[in-house]
């Protein structure tokens, strides 16, 4: 019962001896202390920067690759956009021949009613005299 015979001040100084065990033995087991430990880290390292290195390099092409698109964007919608107007100064020509066509028609019809009519006058007069 040797436990139990211990006052307060022995119970804290035993409880102090095995927390400074506890450590002295998490300590002598940490991986820094281990003989590659360095090694390992160096590595990790190194994989670290390789990878935030093709991170970046996969950035730029992402971004060139997005310009890109734009670019063929761009001009694609300058492409429609001509092909839109030639497309409009086309049927514009059009309504211009088909305007010039109604015009045209038009006058040779009033010619040949006004023929028909200066005709008509003529014969009226030629009886008449």
């Amino acid at each position: 019962m040797a436990k139990y015979d211990m006052d307060f001040n022995e119970r804290l100084e035993t409880a102090a001896k095995a927390r400074q065990a506890l450590l002295a033995k998490v300590v002598a087991k940490a991986p820094s202390n281990s003989p590659g430990y360095a090694e390992r880290q160096a590595e990790r390292i190194a994989v670290s920067v390789a990878r935030e290195q093709r991170q970046a390099e996969a950035a730029v092409r992402k971004q060139a690759e997005a310009a890109r698109k734009a670019e063929e964007k761009a001009a694609a919608a300058v492409a429609a956009q001509l092909v839109a107007e030639a497309e409009e100064a086309e049927r514009e020509a059009e309504r211009n021949h088909k305007a010039i066509a109604a015009v045209a028609l038009k006058a040779t019809q009033k010619a040949g009613r006004d023929a028909k009519y200066a005709a008509r006058q003529a014969r009226r007069e030629g009886r008449r005299a």
